[in-house]
């Protein structure tokens, strides 16, 4: 086992959202926000400025990932100085974003860490974590002919495993799926950075749950701060430009070059503006719209787009994911089965033709919508029929 000593000053350099940052870096974590940033921006710090607006203008243009990132010590600035600016800018889709490409930029620096160090990062983070320098065996894999024998070199407490899980919605996730012995979960170290990931993340989304108030009078402080002015003007500006983009409306254009978006069930609309926002999708949420536009012959291109602001996202990984669930021709759920795995979204939307059906005129009586595809459709025969009329 690994011994219990202080974390280097290096390490929270690199990743500055460790507890002991405020411990090893007390002058600068503690100050207040207004004294902060003036202290550091009245220094023309240029890099520091260059590197916070490369960072927004990455996150507005949907960069996947920012080449050549610097973990040195301006890193703690650029990170207590991100979460001021979002703090006081007070949009949600955009502190999305930001922690989204914050967490990726992290877990591929975490992925990369040696084992050592990232035994004290659990430390720090107070995470009842235990590593074996041997690996351990938890488990005998047998597909057909195929025995796999699977090893790690960590468990955590499920306690603390619960924690770090909680906002992540897939079931292989959920404590009565993962292989667990005496109160510890057998965790691969990839899956360890993952929730390390989505616990970075929700140190940023933390900061929606602001104070109007107390953002607004921030505000009003920091902009008296000329290079702060300049920077949060020059933030604002290029949002204003570009907000329409980042809207929950629907922008999906067929092939043949129709949009049908705007006839999608609620079902679909909702985990396409969950997507949008950042948010985390569950499997079953993936795997429901990749089929769904599939059936709609949308091209691979885009549906992996869709996926490309998610947390976790790995564009390689989800071409392949995508153009699999296309040569094997799945079909989306039906009605039934979405009400079964919670992903019926008619009563949120208030939803009239999910909730009451409609009249059948062949069969004479109501009828219930029982597939999103066929909603597709006759939303389809409900506009063509009042273009015609209208004609």
């Amino acid at each position: 086992m690994i011994e219990n000593e202080s974390i280097s000053p290096e390490l929270v350099q690199r990743y500055p959202w460790l507890p002991s940052l405020k411990r090893i870096y007390y002058d600068i974590s503690n100050q207040d926000p207004l004294e902060f940033t003036k202290n550091l921006l009245n220094q023309e710090n240029l890099e520091l400025v260059d590197r916070l607006l490369d960072f927004f203008m990455a996150t507005f243009n949907n960069v996947e990932y920012i080449k050549n990132y610097k973990f040195d010590e301006t890193n703690i600035d650029l990170y207590i100085l991100l979460r001021i600016i979002l703090f006081v800018l007070n949009i949600d889709p955009i502190t999305n974003r930001i922690a989204n490409l914050y967490s990726k930029i992290q877990y591929n620096e975490l992925i990369n860490e040696n084992d050592f160090n990232l035994y004290k990062i659990f430390q720090d983070l107070d995470l009842d974590v235990k590593y074996y320098q041997i690996p351990i065996q938890y488990r005998i894999k047998k597909v057909k002919d195929q025995t796999e024998i699977l090893k790690t070199n960590y468990r955590i407490h499920y306690v603390d495993y619960l924690k770090l899980s909680s906002k992540l919605r897939d079931e292989y996730r959920k404590l009565i799926n993962v292989p667990i012995s005496e109160g510890y979960v057998f965790i691969s170290k990839r899956g360890l950075v993952r929730l390390l990931q989505e616990y970075i993340r929700e140190k940023f989304l933390e900061i929606k749950e602001r104070d109007n108030e107390s953002a607004e009078s921030l505000k009003s402080q920091l902009k008296t701060v000329d290079e702060f002015n300049k920077i949060y003007n020059r933030i604002k500006d290029e949002w204003d430009l570009i907000k329409e983009e980042f809207d929950y409306s629907i922008n999906l254009d067929l092939i043949k070059g129709e949009n049908v978006s705007d006839l999608f069930p609620p079902c679909v609309k909702n985990i396409l503006t969950e997507a949008r926002e950042g948010q985390n999708l569950s499997h079953n949420e993936r795997l429901f719209l990749t089929f769904f536009l599939h059936s709609l012959e949308y091209p691979v291109e885009k549906i992996v787009n869709i996926f490309s602001t998610l947390p976790d996202f790995d564009r390689e990984k989800t071409t392949y994911q995508v153009e699999f669930a296309k040569k094997k021709g799945y079909t989306p759920h039906s009605c039934q089965t979405l009400k079964s795995l919670n992903l019926c979204k008619a009563v949120k939307y208030k939803d009239d033709l999910c909730l009451n059906g409609y009249y059948s005129k062949k069969l004479e009586e109501e009828k219930k919508i029982r597939h999103p595809l066929f909603y597709v459709q006759f939303q389809q025969y409900r506009v063509s029929k009042q273009d015609n009329e209208e004609s």
